[in-house]
């Protein structure tokens, strides 16, 4: 078990981080005070350009699924690009690669979505081993890019648990300089230049009908000690998503620096 020791602020774990977009977005989240990244699970670019302008004040990173898009086209992407300029957020594309080097590596830089020109952030299973590393990275690094391994998923009777978990901490030490941190439920390493995001946080429910496991801002970030909580549907799917991803955002930060 991990020792309980105290969380240090973001603005002074910027200089314990080795890759640059692990840098960047610990000094967005200090100089904007927010924890809370969106995850804006929709399916027509019209309304994920909508939604990430309403919402592009509150949050440190923009999650997105952009192979869930009916209507994707590379103007989207330069207007979604301007919209994290004018907000000052970063972009992480949920893409979970998961074969092998050649194939990631392919994926990673062309095809339909060219992800790597764009996505400040994407991540990646670790079940193909290093190798799934070392192909993301030999794209991604150059562009000062950075890549969060799913050691843990919020999904029930998920197997990313237990030794595949400590195994995704340990190739984590072995990249430093782009492995930036982990999707996962709860800390995983006391290296404060690894960041933790956590996904399946919601203030309401506690599970969907199809496996999803949520958990309250309280237990990701004070019990579980994360870092950035990462919420979906409880903010897009509310009557005022603005003012919901205000409230997330209040109680996330307040949670995160009482653990400073």
């Amino acid at each position: 078990m991990l020792k309980k020791i105290k969380k240090i602020h973001f603005k002074d774990r910027v200089r314990y981080c080795l890759n640059p977009m692990g840098r960047r977005l610990c000094q967005i989240i200090s100089d904007k005070q927010t924890n809370l990244c969106l995850s804006a699970d929709i399916t027509h670019c019209a309304g994920l350009l909508k939604l990430a302008d309403q919402i592009g004040s509150e949050i440190c990173l923009l999650k997105t699924h952009v192979d869930i898009l009916s209507d994707f086209d590379a103007h989207f992407i330069t207007q979604l690009k301007a919209l994290a300029r004018k907000h000052t957020f970063l972009l992480f594309e949920d893409r979970k690669f998961a074969d092998i080097g050649n194939t990631v590596k392919q994926q990673y830089a062309g095809g339909l979505y060219h992800i790597a020109e764009w996505a400040d952030i994407s991540n990646a299973h670790t079940v193909p081993g290093p190798s799934i590393i070392q192909a993301l990275q030999a794209v991604g690094l150059t562009k000062q890019r950075g890549l969060l391994l799913l050691a843990e998923m919020s999904a029930m009777g998920s197997l990313a648990c237990k030794g595949y978990t400590k195994a995704s901490v340990n190739m984590a030490k072995d990249y430093p300089e782009f492995v930036m941190g982990f999707i996962a439920q709860r800390q995983l390493s006391e290296n404060p230049g690894l960041i933790h995001v956590t996904p399946g946080v919601h203030r309401d429910n506690v599970a969907d009908s199809l496996g999803q496991q949520y958990i309250s801002i309280e237990q990701a970030v004070t019990k579980n000690k994360t870092d950035i909580i990462i919420v979906g549907r409880g903010i897009y799917q509310s009557s005022n998503p603005l003012m919901e991803a205000k409230l997330y955002r209040k109680l996330a930060w307040q949670a995160y620096l009482s653990c400073c």
